[in-house]
């Protein structure tokens, strides 16, 4: 047996006298003998100094810049050459268990090549949660520890084992290997000195054990903020940060050290992006500052490089097995996108219980202040697994078939696909980029009418599906439904919680869900190729989720609720621009009957500073589409849907019913609904949330019957405004009235019990309601719509190559007959695209060539074969039937020579005069140049304020 070792504590303190007196306790309540006791204190202002004064005989002040490497010189130094042969370090806030250096020395005598060892270290106050069994560090950065976020001890990771490196609070190191390493790294002066000292001592050949059955309770109080010193002020990610990037630079083999380099400053640029996502502002300067900090001193990182390549032993393979997966960086990534993604979508999930612990601190004697057991009907006596849960809950199996017969029923849409209303998709995501910052389109005749604001969206999805316009189209209509779904689901299941804590029952808030899912579909929008109402209709339970955060009874979450609401809403409008007016109606609606009940609440600018925050920034978000639009003559396009013209209208029994003029499915399954929350009046429980769905119907009826009388004149057709959106937020209301009137007969129910005319009623009811998804699932399921691949327009091949080889290659196409009427069109490129159709209607009418191809088609001269060619229009095609009359006047017409068509019933010539290169050129517009960065800033602002944010100073 090894003999009594001698140890010698050296304990640094720092105005933690809070924490001072149970140290000092634990240091005296040791079972194992310590020899000497050394107290440095930096610079502290309370009663630290105090505390070690009257506890221990070796007590050393010095002032507070003093680092922690040096600070623990200085005790190594007080020491003598001839002082103990081991040393422990103890932090003034990291109280030992009265065994811990005992464990720790039997450790050392069971394993005498063992020259670092560390406890196993609790949280301080809690003592239960594990904070640290030894660390590396990943090759971000990143600390790693190998635990879960408040993982309890039980026991389970009690296992003595080699690590890279052990925290310094409680860290037992030999006083010879200490010394010999240089002690801690000066570089280091707060953070980090423990990986570093622990992988320098790796690479001299040494190493560390991390001692579970040795215990430390740390408050971590410099890393938590809970004391500040002079060293980091407010600063403390910035210290951290910091010392990981030193590490890793200082310690990294030479031939890894230029892909370091280069990775930590990208992987700097992408942490600031995901901390200002948090809205953690000042992280993200910590970061830049760090990186700064460290590069702009080269010569440091060469001489601390040099130093630890003179005392290096051990290979670099024996090194990096103890250093953290290369993988694992990556998977913390993908956790920070999934926590932000789950945090963003959940943030007004619970609004309901924040509302309820409000009104229950206010009164404590009211209903809200009764705890209710909330009757999870789909939870399992007992966890049987997974894969059993999912079998025995009715409700997931009914989503589960649902979808899945959805997902079949669009097999329509997979690839290429047009018709209807739906335009093809351009060949790549660059030609949506090219059509949404461009400020001169070289569409027709050149045309300075901006993109449509769905146009931004539609690029940004394209990009991610590896740039394919085709993919974004399918992936929009394949998912709508299911989206909505989803969105639905989310929805249903807050506004029933408003209503009671018990929330609606799960099969109910199913059939509202499924319901409006299909409503797009039903409707005839999906079948007739309406794109903007689809994403539209799956986006409108999102937009009125986040809406709820305005009934928050926190003001900063009301005001983050703006910032989300905003968002969504300026996404719809940009699909469906009748949506924002249609917001605006219903909150002045709104906002007028709140303040008609409380009075007080028009005082209180958190009240109505949200919402009319969220609509006011929409015109802001959409500026480059808007405001050009109104110079340019087109702001008819605010008041269209996307798509070709003309578009769907809905009025009468129609708009009730949910059904687009002459499309979707029979009308007499849409009546059902309205009858249903026409019922929903009827409980007393729920009756204030019906009628307020009620007003906002009535709100949207008002819409459309005021936009039905509007008539928009364009260029080729007049059309009446949209109706389409209005549509969708009635189906929407209803549906969400519907439910609640079931959940307020299932409240009557519980609370009367269910009399034999009840239970009939509920019955009855419930078979008349199923009718409405079933009818419109069967319906969606037999294939409706006029969606299909790309159709031949009649145009040559050939012709088409050569109009893709640049704008000034254009193609004049003539349709009609001299009896019936003539039209023409300028096709260059790919031909008239999504997002390009509607630029081509709200353009004006280019007079001047309207003249010429009047006369080319009646008394063709050689002047106007000059003017096709000064319009960069290369080819003339007349598609079949070609009227004979018209094609005998340009066979005769000197200029143009007859080319080939693979229908002989079209006809087509060529212009031979040669073609100006400038054609279609015009001239740029700075102020939408400017509107463009305005949007760019806009959004990404907006996404910062709506996001959670992680900082935990800014956690309400």
């Amino acid at each position: 047996m090894p003999g009594p070792r001698s140890v010698a504590v050296l304990l640094v303190s720092h105005d933690g006298a809070r924490w001072l007196p149970a140290v000092i306790d634990g240091i005296r309540s040791q079972t194992a003998p310590v020899e000497r006791v050394v107290a440095i204190d930096t610079g502290s202002k309370d009663e630290s100094p105090g505390l070690l004064d009257l506890a221990f005989d070796d007590v050393r002040r010095v002032g507070g810049a003093t680092s922690y490497p040096e600070a623990v010189r200085l005790g190594l130094d007080a020491l003598g050459p001839d002082g103990p042969e081991w040393v422990w370090l103890l932090h003034d806030d990291s109280n030992p268990d009265p065994t811990c250096l005992e464990a720790l020395l039997a450790a050392a005598d069971e394993d005498p090549g063992a020259d670092l060892l560390g406890p196993k270290l609790r949280e301080w106050p809690s003592l239960r949660r594990l904070l640290e069994l030894g660390v590396t560090i990943s090759a971000t950065g990143r600390r790693e520890t190998g635990l879960e976020r408040g993982e309890y001890d039980q026991g389970q990771h009690d296992e003595v084992r080699t690590v890279l490196a052990v925290n310094t609070a409680g860290l037992l190191v030999r006083r010879s290997v200490l010394e010999g390493l240089g002690g801690l790294d000066p570089q280091l002066p707060m953070f980090g000195n423990d990986l570093d000292l622990g992988w320098r001592a790796a690479q001299a050949g040494h190493r560390t054990l991390i001692v579970p059955q040795a215990v430390v309770f740390h408050a971590e109080a410099a890393h938590r903020g809970v004391r500040r010193t002079p060293l980091t002020g407010r600063h403390t990610h910035y210290q951290e940060r910091r010392a990981a990037i030193w590490t890793l630079l200082a310690n990294a083999p030479g031939r890894a050290l230029p892909f370091q380099v280069v990775r930590l400053a990208l992987g700097t640029v992408l942490r600031m992006v995901g901390f200002l996502l948090v809205r953690s502002v000042g992280q993200a300067l910590d970061e830049l500052a760090a990186l700064v900090s460290v590069y702009s001193h080269p010569g440091d990182l060469r001489a601390a490089r040099r130093a630890r390549r003179a005392g290096r032993v051990a290979d670099h393979d024996q090194v990096r097995r103890l250093l953290a997966p290369w993988w694992l960086p990556y998977r913390h990534g993908l956790d920070f996108l999934g926590d932000l993604l789950a945090a963003a979508t959940d943030q007004a999930a619970d609004v309901a219980e924040r509302r309820r612990a409000a009104q229950a601190e206010a009164d404590p004697s009211s209903f809200a202040a009764r705890r209710v057991a909330v009757d999870d009907e789909d939870a399992l006596g007992e966890d049987t697994g997974l894969v059993a849960r999912f079998f025995t809950n009715p409700v997931a199996l009914a989503l589960t078939l649902f979808v899945v017969v959805v997902l079949v029923a669009a097999r329509a849409v997979l690839g290429e696909v047009s018709g209807g209303g739906l335009s093809p998709a351009p060949d790549a995501a660059r030609d949506w980029w090219d059509l949404h910052l461009t400020t001169w389109q070289p569409l027709g005749t050149g045309t300075a009418v901006p993109a449509p604001g769905y146009v931004l969206p539609l690029a940004l999805l394209a990009t991610l599906l590896l740039g394919s316009p085709a993919s974004a189209v399918t992936a929009l209509l394949v998912l709508a439904v299911p989206f909505a779904l989803w969105g639905a689901w989310r929805l249903l299941r807050v506004v029933g919680r408003l209503v009671s804590p018990r929330g609606a029952p799960r099969w109910l808030i199913l059939w509202g869900a499924t319901t409006y899912s299909l409503v797009p579909v039903t409707s005839g929008a999906w079948g007739d190729g309406r794109l903007g109402l689809v994403v539209a209709a799956a986006l409108l339970p999102w937009l009125a989720h986040a809406a709820l955060g305005f009934a928050d009874p926190d003001a900063d979450r009301r005001w983050r609720a703006a910032w989300r609401t905003g968002l969504l809403l300026a996404l719809v409008t940009s699909f469906a621009p009748v949506a924002w007016l249609l917001a605006v109606v219903v909150g002045l609606v709104v906002v007028a009957t709140a303040t008609a009940v409380v009075r007080s609440a028009v005082r209180d600018r958190s009240v109505w500073g949200p919402p009319a925050t969220a609509v006011g920034i929409v015109p802001v978000l959409l500026a480059p589409w808007w405001l050009p639009a109104v110079l340019e003559h087109a702001a008819e396009g605010l008041l269209l849907d996307a798509g070709r013209l003309p578009g769907l209208t809905a009025s009468g029994v129609d708009l009730l019913a949910g059904r687009f003029h002459e499309l979707g499915a029979p009308a007499w399954a849409g009546l059902v609904l309205p009858v249903l929350a026409a019922l929903a009046v009827l409980p007393r429980a729920t009756r204030i949330p019906v009628l307020v769905c009620w007003v906002v119907a009535l709100v949207a009826a008002a819409t459309t019957a005021v936009l039905s009388l509007v008539t928009l004149d364009l260029a080729a057709v007049s059309v009446p405004a949209a109706t389409g959106l209005p549509l969708l937020v009635l189906q929407g209301v209803l549906v969400v009235a519907a439910t609640l009137g079931g959940q307020g007969l299932v409240l009557a129910a519980r609370r009367d019990g269910w009399p034999t005319v009840l239970r009939g009623l509920t019955v009855l009811l419930a078979a008349g309601a199923a009718v409405v998804p079933l009818v419109g699932l069967g319906w969606f399921a037999a294939g409706h719509d006029e969606l299909a691949g790309d159709a031949d327009d009649g145009i040559p091949a050939y012709m088409v190559q050569s109009s893709e080889t640049g704008p000034e290659h254009g193609i004049l196409v003539v349709r009609g007959d001299v009896a019936t009427g003539l039209d023409y069109v300028v096709r260059r490129d790919d031909g008239v695209t999504l997002g390009e159709d509607e630029v081509l209607a709200l353009t004006a009418e280019d007079t001047e060539l309207t003249r010429v191809v009047r006369t080319l088609v009646s008394r063709p001269t050689d002047a106007e074969v000059s003017a096709l060619a000064d319009r960069g229009i290369e080819y003339v095609v007349l598609p079949s039937p070609a009227d004979p009359e018209i094609a005998g006047s340009l066979d005769a017409t000197a200029g143009l020579v007859q080319a080939s068509a693979e229908n002989r019933s079209t006809r087509a010539w060529r212009v031979e005069q040669p073609l100006d290169p400038d054609a279609v050129d015009g001239p740029r517009s700075w102020l939408r140049v400017v509107l463009l960065v305005v949007q760019g800033l806009a959004v990404l602002v907006v996404l910062v304020l709506c996001a959670p944010t992680t900082d935990r100073r800014r956690q309400p």
